[in-house]
């Protein structure tokens, strides 16, 4: 799918929501596609954890792997996307990331990512930065 500027709110809107159901899906141990989570993901993908570390996309993929079905319950919900930019090969756009864990008790985000245009992506977009801050924890 080709993405072209007027389409960019609805490509990362679709595409935050579906990479979020994926990791969902492998944290709860209700799905199981590692191979498409990583595929969302381009070779230079970088992220910054809520706390302020820094993790490459291998340390990214080992962490997901790692953490198959530790969180069973889990429920993640996206809100306000918003794009905050967009020229040619990039979109940036921010929103915020709600966890729910089976207790109850849950997490808050704020998050800005970086996408690379790419026709082959699903949505057309590939993570390419991700930062994230918490919100509210508890």
């Amino acid at each position: 799918m080709s993405v072209v500027a007027g389409d960019d709110a609805g490509a990362c809107r679709a595409e935050i929501v579906r990479l979020h159901e994926v990791i969902e899906g492998l944290l709860t141990g209700t799905g199981d596609d590692l191979a498409g989570f990583a595929l969302a993901h381009v070779a230079e993908f970088g992220m910054v954890e809520p706390g302020g570390g820094v993790l490459s996309r291998s340390d990214v993929l080992a962490m997901v792997d790692g953490a198959r079905g530790v969180v069973p319950g889990l429920r993640i919900g996206i809100e306000d996307v918003r794009v905050v930019a967009s020229a040619g090969g990039f979109v940036v756009a921010s929103y915020r990331e709600v966890q729910v864990r089976a207790d109850g008790s849950g997490d808050v985000r704020a998050a800005t990512v970086v996408f690379v245009r790419d026709a082959s992506a699903v949505h057309g977009l590939r993570w390419r930065h991700l930062h994230e801050t918490w919100v509210e924890r508890s």
